[in-house]
This record gives structure tokens, sequence and C-alpha cells, in this order.
């Protein structure tokens, strides 16, 4: 732990939440503004997803590079420079003409947001003693999910005032003013030290994945080209998990899995986190399309289940300190399921407050389970491996989040209806759920140091 004053820590712990919630909040609020782009823009909604999916996978193909540059430069120059790329990428959004310009910004913003995510999480673990850990990733996750609460919100009501461009001018300040509060205040407490970046594993880990994914979509309309797309870039991750393997200093350090909890409860949450972006987006499209629902009413039905979402994230980590995993996790598990199960019936006349009260469930759910998750991830790991772990950990998450959208949107425009389709992106995540329920039985069986 770094020798630090409780003032400092806490300057440091304000600022980096401050940036996260802000960034945070703007990769939601274009999951209310996607049935708009999709009309204004003249875009199939197959490819306006990828404004919210190519924003996750970037984020998960950055963020390995975090801990590479965490250690290159000290956090103060790390944190400034973020920052500004945030900053480029909101004023190429502020500008765009077209789609494909828009989607150009929202992947600059996701290269600075996987960043900022990644160093967040390494600071709060670093910066404070392992007894107090369970708390302050409570707070993170209070902290943090505010910002996807508010954020659908905020964009479905000026999206009616001002248009699509306004999810970007909205956040512009917040950015300077972060930026200008990060140069005058944040300390520098890490020494830099003289890394090297692997020049083939960068270029490696932006094809494998992005060709992975895209091939879903593309698999829609052309199946040949669709699927040697798919096999390339499972082929080019192969190789990148292989030079992985042969380096001194890996961009992702595989060895951290090794660590039976982190390996255990990384895979459980990514699966709560896919459950959590598909349904996000489904519900969305689904109140504005097949319910033909407002962008703003839509934001509002999204509301209560971020904020339920993020007040239990911060009241279960003091819970998991005094009382550890098992009984969370299986009711957050259990809770998710029978939220789920009337999902899989909705029509075409499912009232507003149904809809609400089921996805506010979900939320409550995953809140219950995915921050004790997190802090088990850490236990029983190497102070040198911590930052490594985090930026494995918000990789693979990132990137099965992704996945997961891009799964339900294509699933979900199979059949003909658009309510159908929705039963059918709902009964995917069923399957991610019971997933989620046998690994978390398997990680009990096998014993774990702070489940009981």
């Amino acid at each position: 732990m770094y020798q630090l004053t409780p003032r400092q820590r806490t300057i440091i712990a304000a600022i980096m939440l401050v940036a996260s919630f802000i960034s945070l909040m703007s990769q939601t609020m274009v999951v209310t503004a996607l049935p708009v782009i999709e009309a204004q823009l003249h875009q199939p909604l197959a490819v306006v997803q990828w404004l919210t999916t190519g924003y996750t996978l970037v984020i998960g193909i950055i963020t390995p590079l975090s801990a590479n540059l965490y250690e290159k430069y000290n956090n103060r120059q790390f944190f400034l420079a973020i920052i500004a790329l945030f900053l480029g990428g909101t004023i190429v959004g502020c500008l765009a003409t077209n789609f494909w310009t828009l989607l150009g910004a929202r992947l600059i913003q996701a290269a600075a947001g996987g960043l900022l995510v990644s160093l967040q999480m390494t600071t709060l673990v670093t910066i404070f003693p392992p007894e107090k850990r369970g708390t302050i990733m409570g707070l993170s996750s209070l902290v943090v999910s505010f910002g996807p609460a508010i954020g659908p919100t905020l964009a479905g009501v000026i999206l009616n005032l001002w248009g699509w461009r306004s999810i970007f001018w909205v956040v512009l300040p917040f950015m300077v003013i972060i930026w200008l509060v990060g140069f005058f205040a944040l300390p520098a407490y890490t020494t830099p030290q003289a890394v090297k970046i692997d020049a083939w594993s960068v270029p490696l880990l932006l094809i494998g994945p992005g060709l992975t994914l895209a091939s879903f979509t593309v698999l829609t309309t052309q199946v040949l080209i669709g699927s040697l797309m798919l096999i390339a870039g499972l082929v080019v991750s192969l190789l990148f998990y292989r030079r992985q393997q042969t380096l001194s200093r890996p961009l992702l350090d595989f060895h951290v899995f090794n660590y039976r909890p982190f390996t255990m409860t990384l895979a459980i949450a990514s699966l709560l986190f896919m459950i959590l972006l598909s349904t996000e987006q489904m519900v969305s499209v689904f109140a504005q399309n097949s319910l033909h629902q407002s962008s703003a009413l839509t934001g509002l039905i999204l509301l209560p289940g971020a904020v339920v979402n993020a007040l239990v994230g911060a009241v279960v980590g003091r819970l998991y300190d005094r009382h550890g995993i098992k009984a969370l996790v299986w009711t957050g598990l259990g809770l998710c399921l029978i939220t789920t199960i009337p999902t899989l019936c909705f029509t075409a006349h499912t009232p507003l407050w149904w809809l609400t009260v089921l996805y506010a469930g979900r939320m409550m759910a995953i809140g219950i389970a995915f921050s004790p998750l997190m802090s088990e991830s850490y236990l029983g790991m190497a102070a040198k491996d911590i930052s490594q772990a985090t930026a494995m950990n918000n990789a693979l998450r990132q990137m099965t989040g992704a996945l997961a959208v891009t799964l339900v949107v294509v699933v979900s425009s199979l059949p003909a209806s658009s309510v159908t389709g929705m039963r059918w992106a709902m009964a995917v995540t069923f399957v991610f759920n019971l997933l989620a329920i046998g690994l978390f039985a398997q990680y009990l069986k096998g014993g774990h140091p702070h489940g009981e």
C-alpha cells in the first residue's frame, strides 16, 4: 500500500470516482438514443447497436494496456492523458454529421473510458488497506453505478429537446472541469518504470476480438463472409494468447488465472455483466420499437433499476466484509432467475409498470451479487499481480459484455415479430443465469477463503 495521508487518499478517490461517473454516464446515454439514431441516420439496428457494442468492445481491448501504462507513467500523467483523450472523442461527437463519424467518436471515448475504469479500480485497491477493500469496492459500485443509472434517463430527456448530439454536449463541460481539477489537485504518488509494450500484441488483441464479434452481425446477412471472419477472429485470438505465454512482460498476464477465487468469480461476474448489458439494451429497444414509447419515457423505465443497482451495490460491500460471499451471491442469482422468467412471456400489451418492476428486480439482483464477486476475486492475490488482475478482469468482462449485446440483438432480429425477438433475447439471458448458478455452486464445492 502506498504511504499516503488520509486526506490524499480521499482526494484521489474522489477525483477517480467522479471521472468514472461521467465516463460511464456517457457510455449508457446512447442506450436510449439507439432507436432515435436508427431513424435519423437511416441505419439498421444491427449496425447502430455497434455504438454500444463497439464502445464495450474497445473498453475490453484497450484495458490490457492499462496495467503497462500504469507502470510506464506516473498516475498524474496517466490520468490527465486519459481525460484529454476522452475530451477529444467528445468534441468529435459534438461535431459529427454522419453515423461513421459518430461511431468514431464513441470508439475514442471508449478507449479513454477503458483506461479510466481500470485506473480507478487499481487505484482504489492499492491505496486502501485490505481490511477496507469490501467497503471501498462497495462505495465504488455506488458512485460508478449512478453514472449508468442517470445516463439513459438524462439522454431520454435531452434527446427530445436537442437531438442526439446533445449526449456529447452535455458531457463536455464536466470533463473539462475534471481535467482542470486533476491538473491542480491530483498528487503524483507512483514512480514511472521502464516498461516496453510488445508491438505485436496490440494489433493481435485489436483484430482477434474485433473480427469475432463483428462476424455475428455479418452472419445474419452474409453467411460465408461472416463465417470466415469468425474463424479468422478466433485464430488471431489464439495467436494472441500463445504470444502472451512467451513474453516476460505480457500485455495480458494469463497467470492470474492460477488464483482460483479470481478465475471462478470473474467467470460468474462476467455472466452477470452480460445479463446486465443485454437486458438494458433490449428493454430500451423493446419499449420504443414494440411498445411505441418515447425515448424520455424509456429512460424513466430504466431509471429505478439502475438506481436500485447502485444503492444495493454500496450496501452489500459492507455485508461482504462481515459475512462473506455465499448468502449474498445465492440471493442475487436466485432473484435474477425469478425476474427473468416473466420476460419470456412478454407481449405487445405488456404494462409499462410490469416492465419497470422486472427490470428493477433484475438490476437489484445483479447489484447484490456483483460487488461481493469483485471483492472476492482479489483474495489471496499478491500485490504485484493486482494491476494485471484488474486489467484482465475489466478486459474479459467488457469483451463478454460486447459479445452478449451482439448476440441478443442478432437473436432478436431473427423472428419477424419484434415481440418474439424480445422473448428470444431474454431466453439467452436466462441461459447466462443458469450458467452463473452452476459455476457458483462449483466454486463453493471446491472450497473458498471467504465464503461463510
